[in-house]
């Protein structure tokens, strides 16, 4: 492992049932705090880091439409939820002393900045970090799908997404203590196989524009910065 960074800019996809902790519900605190630190760390390599979210800790549109609701209002109030995990983590980082910019893809001028690639490269050119809010701003796309579509158009080199377990593994390693896990995929394998990474649009995305997919253990602290430097332990999605 390098004790240099081996990414410059990076996109970090940050599930929202991670901000809960061990609460069925909501934000710990203490928990958006650390992953804020863990973001601090990186970012204080020198690496710029931009943030997508999500929001199922307080809501999932498609909760509305099991029960027979309308799914584009379901996706519409899974985005507020977004910006709601957003303005918490920025309040960590900013406790930190990170500059932190939110950049919502919905209009809602008074508690954050509208989405524009313009002004997200800005930020990320004058060394803040930026979250983006409110996923793609349309229904029927996932925040991963959010991820992957912002770290194009942001130029990163890599998507990190923080998961609940250290990588890709076969199957679910909670309930199947026999699944295999992955050092090395290929997107293609990725969708051929249906592995629970990101959603199909989202690992489309991600391959068409050449990302790779860096999936790592969001409860390992200190785990994200090991991995930018080239360590630690994660599954790597790339195309060879």
């Amino acid at each position: 492992m390098s004790d240099e960074p081996i990414y410059k800019r990076v996109l970090f996809k940050a599930s929202g049932e991670a901000l809960m902790g061990d609460q069925g519900f909501g934000i710990d605190v203490n928990v958006a705090d650390r992953i804020a630190g863990d973001i601090a760390e990186v970012h204080n390599m020198g690496v710029e880091v931009s943030i997508v979210v999500g929001g199922g800790n307080i809501f999932r549109g498609v909760a509305v439409a099991s029960k027979g609701g309308d799914r584009v209002t379901g996706d519409h109030m899974g985005m507020l939820a977004t910006v709601i995990n957003a303005l918490a983590l920025a309040t960590s980082l900013r406790k930190r002393g990170v500059e932190t910019e939110v950049l919502s893809a919905i209009a809602m001028p008074e508690l954050c900045q509208s989405f524009s690639q313009r002004a997200a490269q800005h930020h990320l050119n004058k060394g803040r970090v930026v979250i983006f809010a409110g996923g793609t701003g349309n229904p029927f796309l996932t925040t991963d799908t959010a991820a992957a579509l912002r770290a194009a158009e942001m130029g990163a080199e890599a998507i990190f997404k923080g998961t609940q377990v250290d990588g890709i593994y076969s199957a679910d390693p909670k309930t199947s203590p026999d699944a295999t896990r992955y050092e090395e995929l290929t997107h293609d394998v990725v969708l051929e196989k249906g592995l629970a990474v990101m959603d199909t649009a989202a690992v489309a995305l991600a391959q068409e524009n050449n990302l790779p997919i860096v999936v790592f253990s969001i409860h390992e602290k200190g785990g994200f910065a090991q991995i930018v430097k080239g360590g630690g332990r994660s599954t790597i999605v790339r195309d060879k």
